[in-house]
């Protein structure tokens, strides 16, 4: 089993990184975890919608080039569907059965991701309503995947 994870910028807070390097140390029972990063387009400080929407644009057709065509692709949106962290494993679950041996997870950058990675996704799925910036998310979905392995393998971790 492959996990993909297709992110924009790089984590600057060694806690953060200490944090993704430990579960993806502990993912290796489960699975092996392939990281992609897009780099992040400038934008101004004061950036208006127009360059906004064109940094998107240009971080999702980075994001296009590189996402696998025979993955379950799920896309990190605010407007996706909410889960316990049961349901998430149940869902990982059935990603592996549509997509075989790989699920490919795709974080977008400051200001999210274009529409048409979302449409490129076989699903979205949200985090919470609350806003989290996309340099942790990596390390939230990370220990979300592990625990949801844990949960199917009727690991203790989850309890």
């Amino acid at each position: 089993m492959q996990i993909n994870i297709i992110y924009v910028g790089n984590i600057k807070d060694k806690f953060l990184s200490d944090a993704v390097a430990e579960y993806e140390k502990r993912l290796s029972a489960y699975c092996k975890v392939q990281n992609t990063e897009i780099k992040e387009s400038r934008v101004p400080e004061n950036a208006s919608e127009a360059e906004i929407a064109a940094a998107t644009a240009e971080e999702g057709k980075k994001i296009l080039a590189v996402l696998p065509k025979k993955s379950f692709k799920i896309a990190l949106a605010v407007e996706g569907e909410q889960l316990s962290s049961e349901d998430f494993a149940r869902k990982l679950e059935k990603a592996k059965e549509a997509g075989g041996a790989q699920i490919t997870f795709v974080i977008g950058g400051a200001f999210g991701m274009s529409e048409e990675v979302k449409k490129a996704c076989d699903l979205r799925i949200s985090f919470s309503k609350m806003t989290f910036t996309h340099r942790m998310m990596r390390f939230l979905l990370l220990e979300q995947v592990y625990r949801g392995f844990n949960i199917l393998s009727g690991g203790k971790y989850h309890k």
